[in-house]
């Protein structure tokens, strides 16, 4: 069983989120934290935890502290983020303090279950040990960002889905094609290819730079920014 610390600092928000888990196989809600000190005691004391379902408002500290404090004390459980912060700066924050993925509320019980049943296959993948060929690799890193997207046209990887979002929510601004093409590696046409896809899709925002002569520059925004 995967044992899952669930954080929120409204209880019924919290005691729901729970019941959540509860019902996906393979997971059990081992315990429940309403403020920042007590996700950081119920970490420390409790027997095993694998995983932390994280709130970012909480009454003493914010979510992102306690995930930083988290690492500090050597404590490894993995961490989602589920929380209503949609500021791209908390986002962006949460990415780089290592968070696996980050849930927007409000969902519904399908969006939560499919992060979880994706970051249980990580959890085998990983847990299978030895060396991964690039392939695998790929297959690790877009496991659970992919989880939940809609299913994409024929000829489009999750992978380079994946690559192109992150680019997009990183970034301090609009990016162009060509901009992403030299940031992921990837032509600037697969780029552009990618960027449509996401804007079609509602998760990126097409913006227009105009300069001095010719067509107006195609930019891109993930829609968050919005």
């Amino acid at each position: 069983m995967i044992e899952v610390l669930v954080v929120d600092d409204d209880p019924r928000v919290a005691k729901v989120n729970a019941a959540y888990v509860d019902k996906v196989p393979g997971f059990h809600v081992a315990g429940q934290a309403q403020s920042a000190a007590e996700a950081l005691h119920r970490l420390e004391t409790l027997p095993r935890l694998d995983l932390v379902l994280m709130d970012h408002y909480l009454p003493d500290r914010t979510g992102l502290e306690v995930v930083q404090e988290m690492r500090r004390r050597g404590l490894q459980a993995d961490v989602i983020m589920v929380t209503a912060a949609r500021d791209v700066s908390t986002v962006q924050a949460a990415m780089r303090q290592g968070a696996l993925q980050y849930l927007v509320k409000p969902f519904a019980f399908a969006g939560l279950r499919a992060k979880l049943e994706a970051y249980a296959e990580l959890r085998r993948t990983l847990d299978g040990g030895g060396e991964a060929e690039q392939a695998e690799v790929d297959r690790i890193f877009g496991a659970l960002s992919a989880s939940g997207e809609p299913d994409l046209p024929k000829g489009h990887s999750a992978t380079t889905t994946e690559l192109v979002r992150r680019a997009l929510m990183s970034a301090d601004g609009p990016l162009s094609a060509q901009e992403i093409a030299e940031q992921t590696g990837l032509s600037r046409q697969t780029a552009q290819r990618y960027l449509k896809l996401l804007e079609r899709t509602g998760r990126a925002t097409l913006t227009l730079k105009y300069g001095d002569a010719g067509r107006p520059e195609h930019r891109y925004v993930w829609a968050t920014r919005a």
